[in-house]
């Protein structure tokens, strides 16, 4: 079977072809799943807002032809980089209404917490430890300790092979800002790595 471009397969939905968007769904939903979990590492919560992104594409998908915004435009841009500009806004969205409760809240009357005394040790065991160590696991926590705003620039690059412009376009920056912030990633990732040696 012939590989369709994105921009064929919108047309070929948008014509009628509801095995088209099946397509779209399925070459997208592990990049997107893979960038909101840089945003905000919380598996349910990632999934939760997975499908939103795809609720919204497929709800903005005929919004240039009935002359409304927001909509895909071939004209304007990719589908890859409109498609992780929604992921973008909506792991934002959820984050600003997500709130996080302080532990006093779980405080009686007496002060005492009863949330955090019944807590339980969730830290692996050593066996367990042993287990995930490597490469990988080194390089993710040393990702970790980068702010969200370089770490997404790399994910981008390097897990979802964008170009420079295309992350741009993604995250509703100017392509010198991306540049930087890709140097600065790669420098802070080398000096991180420098003192952990």
């Amino acid at each position: 079977m012939k590989e369709y471009s994105d921009a064929e397969l919108v047309v070929k939905y948008l014509e009628g072809d509801g095995a088209s968007l099946e397509f779209l769904i399925k070459r997208y939903v592990k990049p997107i799943y893979g960038f909101v979990y840089k945003y905000v590492e919380n598996a349910k919560d990632v999934e939760d807002i997975t499908q939103d992104v795809f609720v919204k594409m497929w709800r903005n998908l005929k919004k240039p032809i009935l002359g409304l915004p927001r909509g895909f435009n071939p004209d304007k841009g990719s589908f890859k980089t409109w498609i992780f500009q929604i992921a973008k806004n909506t792991a934002i969205d959820f984050l600003k209404k997500k709130k996080a409760t302080p532990f006093s809240a779980f405080e009686n009357e007496a002060g005492e917490n009863t949330f955090t005394e019944t807590l339980i040790d969730l830290a692996p065991l050593p066996q367990e430890l042993l287990e995930k160590a490597g490469m990988a696991q080194m390089l993710n926590s040393v990702m970790e300790k980068l702010s969200p705003k370089y770490r997404v620039v790399l994910s981008l690059r390097y897990n979802d092979h964008l170009t420079f412009r295309e992350i741009a376009e993604s995250l509703g920056g100017s392509l010198n800002t991306v540049k930087s912030r890709h140097r600065r990633a790669l420098v802070m990732l080398k000096n991180i790595f420098k003192k952990s040696a």
